[in-house]
């Protein structure tokens, strides 16, 4: 399925979640890299080593998440926008999202988007909190992005009010 339709089954996403225990510690980044491809750039940039070596340019990344602390550099620099950090700790009934981002306009802190799933497809609505921007990250901002809980494994893009028109 991966392959025709570029979204992980259920057992794709399975080789790469973090176990509910970890998840309840923390943020933690979560990569849903799952071809062999020459690319690197986060374990590059994983300054907590919690990213391991490549052995191959063409490794498939591997995430220590108990070496995680969920900082999000690796996020900012997946040139496949393959990574997010999830933290489930946020609050009692949200998660919060650190999700990659490439389109402009940026969104805006405390603006309410439209969160996509995998497929692109309207999943519910979430709470912008932050965006980080600084010209180290070059073209990729990370939105941080308040959710309910329960989409907190589903949502991983956003739609801002008027983005598909520009008329935002």
């Amino acid at each position: 399925m991966l392959k025709s339709t570029g979204i992980p089954t259920v057992a794709d996403l399975a080789e790469v979640l973090p176990t509910e225990e970890r998840l309840a510690k923390g943020p933690v980044a979560i990569i849903e890299c799952f071809q062999r491809i020459p690319c690197n750039p986060c374990a590059t940039a994983c300054r907590q080593d919690a990213i391991r070596p490549f052995a191959d340019i063409n490794d498939r990344p591997q995430i220590d998440w108990d070496q995680c602390n969920g900082c999000a550099l690796c996020v900012a620099n997946c040139p496949g926008l393959a990574i997010f950090v999830v933290d489930m700790t946020y609050s009692e009934t949200e998660a919060l999202l650190k999700l990659p981002y490439e389109l402009l306009p940026l969104p805006q802190p405390g603006e309410v988007v439209t969160a996509l799933n995998r497929a692109g497809e309207p999943v519910g609505k979430g709470r912008v909190i932050r965006v980080q921007n600084p010209p180290t990250f070059e073209r990729t901002a990370i939105v941080h992005l308040a959710v309910p809980r329960e989409l907190a494994q589903e949502v991983r893009n956003i739609m801002v009010e008027g983005e598909t028109d520009g008329t935002r």
